[in-house]
């Protein structure tokens, strides 16, 4: 049979394509490694196929798994050895008041030399103590990630309802410019980041441990599980747009290292989402991406795994078949009760006469109102500078 001479591109485009839904994804997230799993890997039926032939016999059956899942995760993300936790505080400055809640500017040190840049949200109501909540941001073409509108409504609203909020930069996004997004262990740091991040949040005063929460939409959905598999600090889990039985991730930072497959083993993201049981998890689905199926295979999945743990009323779907891939506010109309049920938020807070949440009192800075580091509250001297650097630092944590 004659092959067109370009034949051999082809799948290499085809995969371009599905992954440029995914909003920012790099020729550098494409790789030929045989142990990644990204993009579109499964076809939706094999995804669908593949729930089905895991579906554990037993509660005993399933905390084996779990225990495999998790391992093959740590492992694959090259975090089977956490760095150590730095010396330096954190630089917190240009506290903005606002109607109910206020909103400062940070900066802090996950790893010698690289800093995490974003926002901490506060409530102006005095408590004796506060829920906690990270809220991750996803991929945008402009790369402006936390100080998108949707973010901002997103942490503000939370925090007018009684939580102290915390959203950050993934690497390569708003203030975080000392290397692209697409350096080979985008994962790892990202997933170290998100950990420093929870630690942050938790060494606030008044936050209560007992009350942490993580939401986050499309790449943030991704943060969102995979932190609440790894760190059962976390209590209370609404990844958005993102748990899908056949899609891993379009992105390097999601990705780029072999954590779903090696050798003989396989798992998928749903898989790795059920690692929140017991926990309350809400997933937030739409009928334009990869999450269009959820509520006849993904949810079922993770209720079955619920129900392993008498647990099933604790998993949600709010699927919004009409919407699209984003974090808008369908999607943050369906997080804010739930948060509010699991955390102790005071939900009327932000409700009108009427009685539906109003987010007109959260207001939407610009990026300089909102930038971590400036002329005042520059990098320290030993911040890491160029992808080489980092990448070098981030190799040392094996």
């Amino acid at each position: 049979m004659n092959r067109h001479p370009l034949a051999f591109l082809f799948p290499l485009l085809t995969c371009l394509f599905l992954n440029s839904l995914y909003a920012q994804v790099k020729d550098s997230s494409i790789t030929t490694s045989k142990n990644l799993c990204q993009g579109a890997y499964f076809t939706e039926k094999e995804g669908a196929a593949f729930l089905n032939d895991h579906v554990p016999v037993s509660r005993e059956a399933w905390m084996v798994r779990s225990v495999e899942i998790l391992s093959h995760l740590r492992e694959g993300m090259q975090l089977e050895r956490m760095p150590a936790v730095t010396r330096s505080m954190p630089i917190i400055h240009s506290k903005k008041v606002m109607d109910g809640y206020s909103v400062e500017n940070v900066f802090f040190e996950s790893i010698p030399g690289f800093y995490v840049t974003g926002n901490l949200y506060r409530p102006l109501k005095k408590n004796r103590t506060y829920a906690g909540i990270l809220c991750p941001h996803g991929h945008d073409d402009q790369q402006q990630g936390r100080f998108r509108e949707q973010t901002q409504k997103r942490c503000a609203t939370l925090a007018r309802m009684g939580a102290i909020v915390f959203t950050w930069d993934m690497i390569g996004y708003g203030d975080s410019k000392q290397c692209s997004h697409e350096i080979p262990l985008a994962l790892k740091l990202q997933t170290i980041n998100s950990i420093r991040a929870l630690d942050f949040l938790l060494s606030l005063p008044g936050v209560d441990k007992e009350r942490i929460g993580i939401t986050g939409e499309s790449g943030g959905g991704t943060q969102t599980f995979f932190l609440t598999a790894l760190d059962p600090r976390i209590k209370v889990a609404a990844p958005v747009v993102m748990v899908a039985a056949h899609f891993f991730g379009g992105c390097i930072c999601e990705s780029g290292l072999p954590i779903h497959r090696d050798g003989n083993y396989q798992t998928n993201n749903t898989e790795i989402a059920a690692l929140a049981a017991p926990r309350p998890l809400l997933l937030v689905s739409d009928g334009s991406d990869w999450t269009s199926n959820t509520p006849l295979v993904e949810y079922p999945f993770l209720k079955k795994i619920y129900t392993l743990y008498d647990a099933e009323e604790k998993v949600y779907n709010v699927h919004l078949a009409n919407e699209g891939h984003d974090y808008g506010p369908g999607k943050r109309l369906a997080m804010y009760p739930f948060m509010a049920k699991y955390l102790g938020l005071d939900l009327q807070a932000v409700m009108d006469k009427e009685g539906k949440v109003n987010e007109d009192a959260s207001r939407v800075l610009n990026a300089s109102e909102l930038a971590a580091t400036d002329e005042q509250h520059p990098l320290p001297g030993n911040a890491l500078k160029g992808e080489e650097q980092v990448n070098e630092k981030i190799r040392t944590y094996q």
